[in-house]
């Protein structure tokens, strides 16, 4: 989506949390993707918000970059500053949650968490009610939300395609 929303995007820099392995697990497959799109990915592994400064300011300087940016608890709460900082150095940038995009990021793909708490609930309620955790099936979230803000795409001079749009669960004007 970065590439679609971007096209001249051939560089991304993937900002994942030093010490989670499974945002390890997205950069790969991000890293497996990339040679397909023309893309050449880099990885920062950051910790705290100096560390997304330092490395969003490093990365900024050639033209063609794009960032992706891996939800975690660090960048959940410095959201704010990251949109400051992917909109200083105009760079797109993708990320996992809807609350980014709602939030000032461009755009974000990803699960539906308020459907994922719910099962979680109602996965209590069956141990609560007796149930043995290992006799309930896993489940895999199965509803995404694509998310679209085309005020941050006009302040970053990109055109979003319509086929992006159309796709959209929701477009913030």
């Amino acid at each position: 989506m970065l590439k679609e929303i971007a096209p001249q995007t051939t560089r991304v820099l993937v900002l994942a949390l030093a010490d989670a392995p499974a945002q390890l697990v997205q950069r790969d497959a991000a890293a497996a993707a990339a040679p397909t799109l023309g893309i050449t990915l880099l990885t920062a592994l950051v910790g705290e918000i100096t560390d997304y400064e330092r490395e969003i300011a490093a990365f900024a300087g050639p033209p063609g970059g794009g960032l992706v940016v891996l939800s975690n608890a660090v960048a959940a709460a410095n959201r704010g500053r990251i949109h400051a900082l992917a909109a200083q150095y105009r760079l797109p940038a993708v990320y996992s949650y809807p609350t980014y995009a709602k939030s000032g990021g461009l755009i974000s793909y990803g699960t539906d968490t308020v459907a994922q708490f719910r099962d979680a609930a109602g996965y209590i309620d069956k141990i609560l009610r007796g149930a043995k955790p290992g006799d309930l099936p896993v489940q895999q979230p199965t509803r995404f939300f694509l998310v679209v803000n085309l005020k941050t795409a006009n302040a970053l001079g990109l055109s979003v395609p319509q086929s992006l749009l159309d796709r959209a669960d929701e477009v913030i004007e």
